[in-house]
């Protein structure tokens, strides 16, 4: 029976073509888009990531609450021995220390006086070890504009719409205007070493990046950093780790062994001693063993949907692709059932004579259906070659929106792409085949309203 209904839809094309091309369609559609919304949510992830989030951070809980503020007075101390604490519990993940700052930076003259200065944003990362990750991280080579990475402390890069404005370039001398942990004033002496593009219209209004080492020494911020990173090796994010490890962390919460308290480190009251150095230990302040610190300076570890309102993000990025699904899956219903209702028009009198020789409706309307499957088969398998071919070749180009993102504040870069997953392999098969059935079953319903009695009156005319 398979290879007979086959055949006829070979032979009538006015049959099988016009559903295929109309089902392909909806399917390339469906796999680009899906691709597409993928896409957007993994250089979303990435991006935030990378220059925000990480995969899961650890700061302290004070920290956690105003880190929009970049408040390096709230930071967490006894990074080292955190570090290694981390690295050992958590062998999963890759943990770097960062520390964001805003301040003013000063580019001198010949004679030292300002030649021009402005408002910068900055992150100081791990640039100088060998084995650092975050130049990989924050694709910083690629981004070179001019110059070239920090080789030596005291070396800077900037961003290279920055670097315009201020008319600067690689080897010039910069001055960077600052506070410190402590509140006091902080003013440090950088040679620009190079400047990046990063695509990302928040980080190239104004951004430079520095060794941490360097921005400890100037912030007074011996052995404390505002945040500590997690990534996963492989350095794609995976939310169910994210969320376990952080869960695990904040159930015991010390990974040092120091079983310190606040004061002991030189905060008093929860404020930050300056002959410290240091605003925290790394330790929670436990009354229970186990129990919740209610300590403000005590570690806590954040995953990436946690932070900022990405839950949100990511959510509607789901969402968005059940809506794409279900919108071509309605439509290609709708055309399908048209599509079905001129055919069975044009066919009235083939199921008439199939009725009139004895065939019952029940099977009539179910090789219908079966007709449906192969339509929808066929369609789904050109539709899903052709999506993921077009998909692909944008994965490899992408699309610059950098018009589109002017003044744009998120983490998002100008050049995005579609992401091909495993999932768009086979998602089409929903509108493809569900569409392709749905519009099969409603159009073929006609069949039961056919009478046989008026078959001959029919023949006659």
């Amino acid at each position: 029976m398979v290879g007979f209904l086959f055949k006829g839809l070979l032979r009538d094309r006015s049959r099988s073509l016009f559903p295929v091309l109309v089902v392909a369609a909806g399917v390339m559609l469906t796999v680009f888009m899906s691709a597409w919304v993928q896409g957007e949510n993994h250089e979303f992830v990435r991006a935030s990531a990378a220059f925000q989030t990480g995969h899961v951070k650890v700061t302290t809980r004070a920290y956690a609450e105003k880190a929009d503020e970049m408040p390096n007075d709230l930071a967490i101390g006894g990074v080292s021995e955190m570090l290694a604490g981390l690295a050992e519990r958590f062998p999963r993940f890759v943990w770097t220390p960062r520390i964001k700052f805003g301040g003013l930076l000063d580019i001198p003259d010949s004679l030292g006086e300002t030649r021009s200065q402005g408002p910068v944003v900055g992150m100081a990362v791990d640039l100088l070890s060998d084995s650092s990750p975050e130049p990989g991280l924050l694709n910083l080579e690629p981004a070179l504009i001019q110059g070239r990475m920090p080789k030596a402390p005291g070396e800077i890069i900037v961003s290279d719409d920055l670097a315009r404005k201020l008319g600067v370039a690689a080897g010039d001398r910069a001055t960077l205007f600052g506070s410190t942990m402590f509140g006091s004033m902080a003013t440090a002496n950088f040679t620009i070493a190079g400047t990046v593009r990063f695509g990302i219209t928040a980080l190239d209004k104004g951004a430079i990046i520095a060794d941490v080492a360097d921005i400890q020494a100037a912030l007074d911020m011996t052995d404390a950093a505002g945040e500590i990173v997690g990534f996963s090796r492989n350095g794609e994010y995976d939310d169910r780790a994210a969320r376990q490890t952080s869960r695990e962390f904040n159930q015991r919460g010390d990974v040092t062994g120091a079983g310190h308290d606040r004061n002991s480190a030189g905060v008093s009251d929860g404020v930050p001693s300056p002959s410290s150095g240091q605003s925290g230990t790394g330790s929670l302040d436990h009354s229970t063993p186990g129990a919740p610190s209610v300590d403000p300076y005590a570690p806590v570890m954040t995953a990436l949907p946690d932070q900022g309102g990405l839950g949100q993000v990511l959510a509607l990025h789901r969402f968005s692709l059940g809506i794409v699904i279900a919108v071509f899956m309605f439509a290609m219903s709708l055309v399908l059932w048209n599509a079905g209702l001129m055919g069975s028009l044009r066919r009235y009198g083939e199921f008439g004579v199939r009725l009139a020789i004895g065939e019952r409706k029940v099977h009539l309307y179910r090789t219908l259906i079966l007709e449906s499957v192969m339509v929808g088969v066929i369609g789904t398998a050109l539709g899903t070659a052709i999506g993921l071919g077009v998909a692909y070749w944008l994965q490899a180009t992408g699309l610059n929106f950098g018009a589109m993102l002017k003044g744009a504040s998120v983490m998002v870069s100008q050049v995005l792409r579609p992401h091909v997953t495993p999932t768009c392999y086979y998602i089409g098969l929903i509108p493809g085949l569900g569409a392709t059935v749905i519009g099969a079953m409603i159009s073929g319903a006609t069949i039961f309203r056919r009478q046989t009695s008026t078959l001959i009156k029919e023949l006659e005319l």
